[in-house]
């Protein structure tokens, strides 16, 4: 690191926990962020502020009037543009040495699989349960550890993937696709504007802790949270040794 970088992370080289070894490691890393929304947007911010040194943010959608309630990378300057354009376009204002790449795509099929493959933590902050089983997959295939968040209405919830444990549910133990729930999306279910920052934040600093190899990430554990109550809930899960996912790819 140079004097600049010393100086920039350096509240954060000052933690026990972290120094200058793991932040040398964020600087070398790829994260991937599935979705520049709600969850997205304070993944994003954080990841640049953090120093990760790559950053892929993948999204099709353009910033709406909607949106601004709560997609915190986005202001009323950048309506109608690309979300990923938009997010880029703030992370870079927060920290210019961080390589963002903007994909103006919703990934599937091979363009999902090259970009898990490159990524050294992918983040999910879809809003369908079809995306977050295809990232899952592509996940699952690649070895690459997920850190899965969702909001909708009040409630919350965040997990961390990682199948390079054998211990290590993977997304689809927890919710097979056989067993898919009708979809509800904040367009027309709402959904508490901080709610997002909370869990976004959340996954931020989950895919730091995988990144920089600190802490105890929440894997084999589904974190639920009812921001009515503002209460935490925390269930252990298990690996399904039958998932039609990663059972015969560990």
């Amino acid at each position: 690191m140079n004097d600049e970088q010393l100086l920039r992370y350096s509240r954060h080289i000052l933690l026990d926990e972290l120094g200058v070894d793991a932040q040398e490691k964020l600087l070398s890393s790829h994260a991937l962020v599935i979705g520049a929304g709600g969850l997205g947007s304070p993944v994003a911010l954080y990841l640049a502020s953090a120093g990760v040194g790559t950053v892929t943010i993948a999204d099709d959608d353009v910033v709406d009037l909607t949106n601004l309630q709560r997609q915190i990378a986005h202001d009323t300057t950048t309506i109608g543009l690309p979300k990923v354009e938009s997010a880029q376009k703030r992370m870079r204002a927060i920290n210019p040495q961080v390589n963002v790449i903007a994909l103006r795509q919703r990934l599937f099929g091979e363009s999902l699989s090259a970009a898990v493959a490159n990524a050294d933590v992918v983040i999910d902050c879809s809003d369908r349960f079809a995306t977050r089983h295809a990232v899952n997959r592509a996940c699952v295939t690649h070895k690459k550890p997920l850190v899965s968040g969702a909001a909708i209405r009040m409630d919350g919830q965040l997990a961390v993937y990682d199948v390079r444990r054998d211990d290590s549910p993977c997304y689809a133990c927890l919710f097979p696709d056989e067993d898919l729930p009708e979809e509800e999306r904040c367009a027309t279910m709402g959904v508490f504007a901080p709610l997002v920052g909370i869990v976004g934040s959340m996954q931020a600093a989950e895919a730091i802790k995988v990144l920089a190899d600190v802490g105890d990430p929440l894997i084999g554990k589904l974190l639920t949270l009812d921001a009515r109550t503002m209460e935490f809930f925390a269930v252990n899960v298990a690996r399904n040794h039958s998932c039609a996912v990663c059972a015969t790819s560990r």
